[in-house]
Order: structure tokens, then sequence, then C-alpha cells
């Protein structure tokens, strides 16, 4: 993904890395793949899944998002590919033919919608069988000790004990999740996990210093988010959980 800062290449890889798989999974002769993208915002990972050759349908509430998405479409020359639909992911049906995708991601999406069963149940709708959905969450653990580690000892508490794992009504976030709170929500609309990975590991607890603009720190960080991101013991402290999931 040339063009993008180092940080941002290091947080989002150990996603890419289970896309791309997914994609080689995915892939049919004579067609590109067909991605929904709920929540997809302004295209970080919409555009340069068109620029692969994929068709992609980006479903989003908001109209300044789609219209960014549309210029960076456009600037990518894959405007042809991407489609931008004003709604959310809980109305994917309105939008999306049943059946229709190959793969749907819903990342940074269950988070703040009303109710993420109804999310899910969307997302398996739209998924063709065999389909896969890229489902990225935060991670509550990690939550708890980043307020820990920041000193903010009163939002850690109210995150641990709160059943959402939010720390109030000025969390920018309505919920968190667990692994297996998050594996037994897509159970319950029929899809089957099929790997999980701890995203954002270590890249979080690095200072932006020591790391942008060097090379050699950007490949030993990447490495290291790389060697622990599908390690079941680091799932837990991972800022984000990957959950890919079959239909």
């Amino acid at each position: 993904m040339a063009g993008t800062r180092p940080r941002t290449s290091v947080r989002t890889a150990a996603v890419w890395e289970a896309l791309r798989e997914a994609l080689d999974e995915l892939a049919q002769p004579g067609r590109p793949v067909r991605i929904v993208d709920a929540g997809g915002g302004s295209g970080g990972f919409a555009v340069p899944l068109a620029e692969l050759g994929h068709d992609v349908v980006v479903v989003d509430p908001s109209p300044d998002s789609l219209a960014a998405l549309e210029r960076r479409a456009a600037e990518a020359g894959t405007e042809a590919r991407v489609r931008a639909v004003q709604g959310d992911a809980a109305g994917l049906l309105e939008v999306v033919e049943a059946g229709w995708a190959d793969l749907v991601l819903c990342h940074s999406v269950l988070e703040v919608v009303d109710d993420p069963a109804e999310a899910l149940g969307a997302v398996a709708a739209v998924l063709r069988p065999g389909g896969l959905a890229s489902i990225l969450v935060a991670n509550r653990v990690a939550a708890v000790l980043a307020r820990v580690a920041a000193g903010r000892l009163g939002e850690a508490a109210r995150i641990l004990d709160d059943p959402g794992g939010t720390s109030g009504e000025t969390d920018p976030l309505a919920r968190r999740f667990g692994l297996d709170e998050l594996s037994a929500a897509v159970v319950g609309v029929g899809l089957q996990p099929r790997l999980a990975h701890g995203v954002r590991v270590f890249a979080d607890l690095v200072p932006p210093a020591l790391v942008d603009g060097d090379p050699d720190a950007e490949r030993e960080l990447l490495a290291l988010e790389h060697a622990a991101s599908r390690r079941p013991d680091y799932l837990a402290v991972a800022t984000q959980l990957h959950l890919l999931a079959s239909r």
C-alpha cells in the first residue's frame, strides 16, 4: 500500500494479511471478488481492494465520508469498481441483494451500532454460502490496560466492571468485546468463526517518534506484530480483535 504512513501500515498489517488470504480463497475464474464494506467510511480498505481488481460496495451513514470515498476512488482510478451507498449495517439488505457478497467487511462497526446482533445478521444475510465476513472490534481487556497505563484509573475500573466494556456516557464506544463474546455473537447469526487475530498488539505501545521515518524500526515493529497477531496468548492485549467467519 504505497503512500501510506509507516504507522498506518503497521497498525493494519494483520488485517490486510488475513484479507489477502481470504481473497485468494474466494477468487473465482471470470469475475472479481464481490465485497461489501459496512461502515467503510472514506475507503481506507475499499479503494485498495478495488485497486486489486475487486468490486466493492461501501455502505456508510455519513454523506461526508462517502463523498471523501468517491474523491479517493476517482484519484486512484477505481471509481468504476467502488459504489458508495448511504445506509447502516443493519440495513444492508435494503441496498445489497441477499447472498450477493463473497466478502463482507464489518470493521469498527459493532462497537457503535444500536444492535450488534441485528448488524451481524445483516452481514450474514448478504453473504453467499461459503462467503467470508471480516469482523474487527475493540478489545475490552486492552482498553482497561491502556487506561491504567495512561493513569486514567477511574475509566479503567468502569470499563472493567461494565457489562459492555464502556466507561460511561462520554465514551465514544457503546461497547467492547472479548473474543468469546464476539465468537458467540457470530455463531448466533449462523456464521462459523475461522481465524482470530490480534491487531495492534504492540503498535499502540511504541511512541510514534521512535517509528515514523525509521524504516528499520518500522520493519522490526511490523515483524513483531506479525509474530504475535495469531498467538492466542497475545490476543487479550491487542487493541483490536479481528475475526474471519464463514457462512
